[in-house]
């Protein structure tokens, strides 16, 4: 039997990744699953392709018990940065790799994710650059394009109840970056989905973007987001409660406004240094037009007494964001450590490792399986920078591209 060349490389790449070894873990690769039926919801990509989804299945004790991951990836607020991203595996499914290595809280290692290892296990794929929360479209003469991120998260969570997700015992929402951030947006929502005797929790990685003045006293990521909202037809999804309560209901895509209206228990994982936030909301190109902070950026040991205060200032910032939540929420948790770092749950090496991040000698998915089973109380906040010897310092070999 002839196979075509297309085919033999599929194959060969295929097995050279499931081959691949971190350590001794054997990598887990999972395939793709479209939502077939999603056209009838108008539930599209930004360039109209079907959204998808990773699924691994659970098995014994785990069987009933459901991990949903929402993929990250930045956002589009412009017509033109949108257009842009549609042509990218960032907003088609089309484009996007056919399987997705799982590890870290995906992982289904008992040695190394133990507490979530044996539940089903599902990643979103993110393909609409408003963090599952939009719903508009845009036509003209030349161009089509659809905002559509609040629909995919309605037709995967549709497509997933019939396959168990509808008689879950236990369930927890997760996600990285812009997915972090969707986390918050759709956390509560999530729950209305479920069964009322099901212990359902959220948790965002990466995702507590702040509403931070950059170095030039400028509100960049603000105005970023407040175009991003207006573009996608964001606001109408977010938060009621949030948005009457202040002048400016586009705040509510920021999760420090949103926070204290999520009545699931959350759980906040993050870096007090995100390399992500230090690059584009406090020290955005824009901001550093002659390139002071580049080494800075690079490596923190470059940095002067200036820049390391101004990065203190950002902690200080965050933490006091956050004040409210490690005070008056009694279900929450959180692992607010000073590594510079963006997503530490899906890298084995952040995760759960021998040489893993630590605050009092926890590791993140120890943080995380403390709070989520109720095993005591999980409020973790390290010392400031450069205190914590057990950090990845998991700085970009390149600038973070600018949102």
């Amino acid at each position: 039997m002839k196979m075509s060349l297309n085919v033999i490389v599929a194959v060969v790449v295929a097995l050279l990744l499931l081959l691949t070894c971190h350590g001794q873990e054997q990598r887990l690769l999972v395939p793709m699953t479209l939502v077939r039926n999603a056209s009838a919801l108008h539930a599209f990509c930004l360039d109209g392709s079907l959204p998808a989804y990773h699924i691994h299945r659970g098995f014994g004790a785990g069987k009933n018990n459901w991990l949903l991951q929402f993929e990250g990836g930045g956002w589009c607020n412009s017509l033109q940065s949108c257009l842009e991203r549609a042509k990218t595996r960032r907003g088609s499914t089309s484009l996007m790799s056919k399987y997705e290595i799982f590890s870290g809280i995906l992982s289904n290692n008992a040695s190394l994710n133990p507490d979530f290892y044996n539940w089903n296990r599902v990643k979103l794929r993110y393909c609409d650059g408003a963090s599952f929360s939009g719903d508009a479209k845009f036509q003209n003469e030349t161009s089509l394009i659809y905002f559509r991120g609040q629909k995919i998260w309605e037709a995967i969570i549709l497509d997933l109840l019939p396959k168990g997700l509808g008689s879950a015992h236990k369930a927890l929402l997760s996600g990285c970056s812009a997915g972090g951030l969707a986390s918050f947006l759709h956390c509560d929502n999530f729950t209305n989905y479920l069964p009322k005797n099901a212990s359902v929790k959220c948790l965002a990685d990466a995702g507590f973007f702040l509403d931070e003045k950059d170095i030039s006293l400028k509100h960049t990521m603000r105005t970023f987001y407040t175009n991003l909202v207006s573009l996608q037809g964001v606001e109408q999804n977010l938060d009621t409660n949030c948005t009457s309560s202040l002048n400016t209901p586009q705040l509510c895509f920021f999760p420090q406004y949103a926070l204290k209206f999520i009545t699931t228990p959350f759980f906040i994982l993050n870096s007090a240094y995100d390399t992500f936030q230090f690059h584009n909301i406090l020290v955005p190109n824009s901001a550093d037009p002659h390139g002071h902070w580049n080494r800075c950026k690079q490596d923190p040991a470059a940095c002067d007494a200036s820049q390391i205060e101004t990065l203190q200032g950002f902690r200080r910032d965050m933490l006091l964001a956050l004040r409210g939540f490690l005070k008056d929420s009694i279900s929450g948790g959180m692992f607010i450590n000073s590594c510079f770092a963006h997503c530490q749950s899906e890298s084995q090496d952040t995760w759960f490792g021998v040489d893993s991040p630590r605050i009092r000698n926890k590791t993140i998915a120890e943080a995380v399986g403390d709070w989520y089973f109720s095993r005591r109380v999980s409020k973790q906040i390290d010392c400031a920078y450069p205190c914590d010897s057990t950090c990845h310092n998991l700085i970009p070999s390149t600038q973070v591209k600018s949102v």
